[in-house]
């Protein structure tokens, strides 16, 4: 266990510092940045690295709610769930503690500018409102969990799980990074909001239930459509 929690720290600690990272320091640089399909890329190369350096010892988690439709799936034993998020979160606050640190160093840096964080209403890339936020990471998130049980699944392609899951991942962030600067994953969204503080953690709770109930749909459904009745 303490092998398997410390390669879901380091994952999530990758996925935080790559992913956000690119947002803040890449995204916008200074004239020719990398803009959201950099950004989106980068996360999905992220959980891609991290599946076949850690998958094998983890299962390459990297997030509260991936961890929780593979519960209800019926892919992962319910008494590692809270040791996995807790190693989750920390890894990602971990990884929005480095990025501060390095951010932190350009003259003008301001958490004031989001620090990645997710958010919906005026905290929203594209300003949309709380109704199309939850939607945006319910949806996501079941979506993601799809991708991710047909992936893994033993009757599924050999091998080729880590990358459907990264593009699968890069496509949603393709998707929704307008609408919520894109979450499906909870613990990548506590570690900005840790810094961020204000607005961001008041608007937390949202990127904490919605990816958990998309998640946790997927589960049910995927246990019904990936029946083998042969």
């Amino acid at each position: 266990m303490t092998q398997k929690l410390g390669a879901e720290f380091i994952g999530t600690f990758w996925l935080v510092l790559g992913g956000c990272g690119s947002a803040v320091l890449a995204a916008t640089f200074p004239d020719t940045g990398i803009g959201f399909a950099g950004v989106a890329l980068a996360f999905g190369l992220a959980v891609l690295t991290m599946a076949f350096a850690i998958g094998h010892i983890s299962g390459c988690h990297l997030n509260p709610a991936v961890s929780v439709g593979l519960l209800v799936g019926g892919r992962f034993p319910a008494n590692e769930l809270v040791p996995y998020v807790v190693a989750q979160v920390l890894g990602a606050a971990a990884g929005a503690g480095v990025l501060y640190v390095i951010a932190s160093g350009a003259p003008g840096f301001d958490l004031a500018g989001g620090f990645a964080s997710n958010g919906f209403g005026e905290h929203s890339p594209g300003g949309y409102g709380l109704t199309a936020a939850l939607v945006t990471e319910i949806v996501m998130t079941f979506m993601f969990l799809i991708i991710i049980l047909g992936a893994t699944d033993d009757r599924a392609p050999a091998g080729l799980a880590p990358v459907a899951i990264g593009l699968g991942l890069t496509l949603i962030h393709l998707i929704s990074i307008p609408v919520t600067n894109t979450s499906v994953n909870p613990a990548r969204s506590t570690g900005p909001a840790l810094f961020v503080g204000g607005w961001a953690l008041s608007q937390l709770w949202l990127f904490w239930i919605a990816p958990i109930v998309g998640a946790a749909l997927a589960g049910v459904v995927y246990k019904a459509l990936g029946r083998d009745n042969s």
